[in-house]
């Protein structure tokens, strides 16, 4: 985003990227977390879109619909979504490995952090 864009802002669609080791295999779950900080710290998340691709690695997208809130004072009451769409036996195995996939906050405009973990 430019410098100055408020994220997390009404009807915005806010696109992040990042860099993390190889995965072995496609995305199958995600854990979207606020930290519920500052002063408007309320989100609504509609989806999260995690494309992966690398050298010699065919690309993967997968779309985990959110629909939710993400606040303390709105229903679910709740700073954090977790989809799971990965196979039987593969989410409470050793298979996963969680890859941060992407990290806001700090300074600026920003009023809140959000994580976005991956899971494959």
């Amino acid at each position: 985003m430019r410098p100055g864009h408020n994220y997390f802002e009404r009807g915005n669609l806010d696109v992040f990227s990042g860099r993390g080791p190889c995965l072995s295999a496609p995305v199958c779950a995600m854990n979207l977390t606020s930290d519920g900080s500052g002063p408007h710290h309320g989100w609504y998340c509609n989806y999260v879109e995690v494309t992966t691709t690398g050298a010699h690695i065919p690309c993967s997208q997968k779309e985990f619909t959110v629909e939710q809130w993400l606040a303390r004072d709105v229903t679910p009451y709740e700073l954090t979504a977790i989809r799971n769409r990965c196979p039987d036996g593969v989410a409470g195995g050793s298979k996963i490995e969680p890859h941060v996939v992407a990290a806001v906050g700090g300074g600026g405009k920003i009023e809140s952090h959000a994580v976005a973990e991956a899971v494959m």
